[in-house]
C-alpha cells in the first residue's frame, strides 16, 4: 500500500475502533490497528462533527436542552458508549478496590457497581448541563468538534507516556502503537480541531477550554497512576471522558 492508502486505512482503524460506523473493510493487522493510534483524534472530530449535526437539527426545533440530550443520546449509539463504560468501570474499581490486584479484578467485571453508576450519572449530567448552558454563548458545533477530538488526544498522550498494566484487554491492542511522531501527530490533529472554535469564540475562550482538558485529564491520570501504577483500556475511557468534561466546564468558566 502507499503511504496515502495505508493512512486511509489507519484512520478507517481507529473510526471502526472507537463508533459502530458501518464501514469497509481496511484490511486488519494489529499492527496497523497500533499505528491506527495516532487518527484517534481526527476520529473524534468526525464523531464530534456527527453530534454537531444532531445538535443543529435539534436546536432548529426543541429547545437548547433537549437538543442536547438529542446530541448526546446519539453520541452514545454512535460510539457504543464505548468511552462511558470505561469511565465506570474505572470509577467502579477505584472506588471499591483497596488493592491494586482488587482495583484490577472489579474493572474486569461486566456488571456495573454503585461507583460505576453514580459516576456515569453525574458525568452524563455535567456534560448536558455544560453543553446546554453554552448553547446561548458559544458556537456549539465547533464545541463539539474539538471536545470531542482534543479529549481523545488526551487518551493518547496517556497511551504515549503512561504504562499498560494488563497482559490483554481492550487497551492493549493500541498500547505501544505510538510513538514521538505519532503523538505529535495525534496532538497537532488535535489543535487542527481546536482552531475553528478559537477563530469563532476567540482564542482566550479556547484557552480556557485547555485549561479545563488538562486539569480534567490529571486529575483522573494522577487517580489511576497512582492506585494501578499505570493504566488499563478502562481508565483510557475515563481519561477521554474527563478530558471532555473539563474542556466544557473550562469554556463555560470563561464565556
Amino acid at each position: 500500500m502507499t503511504g496515502r492508502g495505508e493512512a486511509r486505512a489507519e484512520f478507517l482503524l481507529a473510526l471502526q475502533f472507537l463508533t459502530r460506523l458501518p464501514l469497509p473493510d481496511p484490511g486488519f493487522t494489529p499492527e496497523r490497528l497500533a499505528a491506527s493510534t495516532r487518527w484517534h483524534p481526527a476520529a473524534g472530530a468526525v464523531i464530534g462533527a456527527l453530534v454537531g449535526l444532531v445538535w443543529w437539527a435539534g436546536a432548529a426545533l426543541f429547545p437548547p436542552l433537549v437538543a442536547v440530550l438529542l446530541a448526546t443520546a446519539f453520541g452514545l449509539l454512535l460510539t457504543g458508549c464505548f468511552h462511558e463504560d470505561g469511565f465506570a468501570d474505572t470509577c467502579d474499581g477505584l472506588g471499591g478496590g483497596a488493592t491494586r490486584e482488587r482495583a484490577l479484578e472489579i474493572m474486569k467485571d461486566s456488571r456495573i457497581g454503585t461507583y460505576g453508576a453514580a459516576g456515569l450519572g453525574m458525568m452524563l449530567a455535567g456534560r448536558v448541563a455544560s453543553l446546554a448552558a453554552l448553547a446561548g454563548s458559544a458556537p456549539l458545533f465547533w464545541v463539539l468538534v474539538a471536545g470531542h477530538a482534543l479529549s481523545r488526544a488526551a487518551a493518547v498522550q496517556v497511551i504515549a507516556t503512561s504504562t499498560y498494566v494488563r497482559d490483554h484487554g481492550t487497551g492493549k491492542p493500541v498500547a505501544d502503537g505510538i510513538g514521538r511522531d505519532g503523538l505529535r501527530f495525534a496532538l497537532l490533529s488535535g489543535a487542527a480541531a481546536l482552531a475553528p472554535l478559537a477563530l469563532a469564540a476567540g482564542p482566550l475562550a479556547a484557552l480556557a477550554g485547555l485549561a479545563g482538558l488538562a486539569l480534567g485529564t490529571l486529575a483522573m491520570r494522577q487517580a489511576f497512576e497512582r492506585r494501578l501504577g499505570g493504566y488499563t483500556g478502562d481508565c483510557l475511557g475515563a481519561v477521554q471522558q474527563c478530558a471532555e468534561a473539563g474542556f466544557y466546564l473550562g469554556l463555560l468558566a470563561w464565556l
